[in-house]
């Protein structure tokens, strides 16, 4: 575990690329992460208002079945 290789210098490069490189790419990808949480968010609250409880059944009307006449 002495020296690093060229390896280990070549990821952490590509690294500090990724987060330094450009104008504010750092940024923009923090943007595109909080944005993907809101929409996630507003996902889960559509869900939400889907479930709610249906509308109670209404009650039958009380009716009287007529006597079959035997015959």
């Amino acid at each position: 575990m002495g020296s690093l290789s060229i390896w280990h210098w070549l990821i952490v490069l590509v690294i500090v690329a990724l987060v330094f490189g450009g104008r504010g790419k750092l940024s923009g990808l923090m943007g595109d992460a909080a944005k993907g949480i809101r929409a996630f968010r507003e996902g889960l609250k559509g869900e939400e208002e889907a479930h709610e409880e249906p509308p109670a059944p209404q009650p039958l009307p009380k009716t009287r079945a007529k006597p079959k006449a035997n015959g």
